[in-house]
């Protein structure tokens, strides 16, 4: 089986296992969802939405979080990982959606990536779920399942997404990109699957002996 047949393999499989599927972060529209992609760095989607569901009721607009100021805002996400580095981005990046974008989340990576605490894999996330545009946001979870499942030798995450975007048809990214975390966290663990147990695992590779050892990004 090749990469391309892998690929058509997994996808029937992904498709089959979650024909629907939903978007982890909770968001009142596509600021807060930038606000809780930035957030989710280093943080799980759960913690996140623990924290955020006592702040976007109230808060949930550029202008809010400006009148807030950092210190305030702090306050607001510490239960989140590295939070006053997370609350400087999220002040900064405020004031900049009002002077330069009209309170508005610009609709291009290249403006998005220009914006304080936000890298591609952040702007991907808001370009496929808060825009419709098709995007496939890579983090170190889908490099990691990529490697796993033959679909890519990529030494980083930057590689690995050229790979699969040559793989997938670009209809499919922004649901895929949710398809196969949910199914990296259900079936393919990093320390249960070891590449061995899995129904992408054993289909795509029915005599793997060895776990496999993948590169980190």
């Amino acid at each position: 089986m090749n990469e391309i047949q892998r690929a058509k393999t997994i996808l029937k499989i992904l498709d089959k296992t979650y024909p629907r599927i939903r978007v982890p972060l909770k968001s009142r529209n596509v600021f807060t969802l930038l606000i809780s992609v930035l957030l989710s760095a280093q943080c799980t989607d759960i913690n996140v939405n623990n924290v955020t569901k006592n702040i976007y009721p109230k808060y949930h607009r550029p202008e809010h979080f400006v009148r807030l100021g950092r210190k305030k805002i702090e306050r607001l996400i510490k239960k989140i990982g590295i939070f006053r580095v997370k609350a400087k981005s999220i002040y900064n990046l405020s004031k900049i959606l009002i002077n330069e974008y009209g309170g508005k989340v610009p609709r291009t990576f290249e403006e998005l990536e220009r914006l304080p605490g936000v890298g591609h894999k952040t702007a991907s996330v808001v370009m496929s779920q808060g825009f419709g545009f098709p995007a496939f946001a890579i983090d170190t979870h889908i490099h990691r399942l990529a490697q796993r499942w033959g679909l890519t030798n990529g030494k980083n995450v930057t590689q690995t997404e050229k790979d699969l975007k040559k793989l997938f048809p670009k209809k499919n990214w922004n649901k895929l990109h949710l398809q196969i975390i949910y199914y990296g966290r259900e079936y393919c663990k990093a320390r249960d699957c070891y590449g061995l147990t899995c129904k992408i695992c054993t289909t795509c590779y029915p005599n793997r002996k060895k776990p496999v050892k993948t590169l980190k990004a």
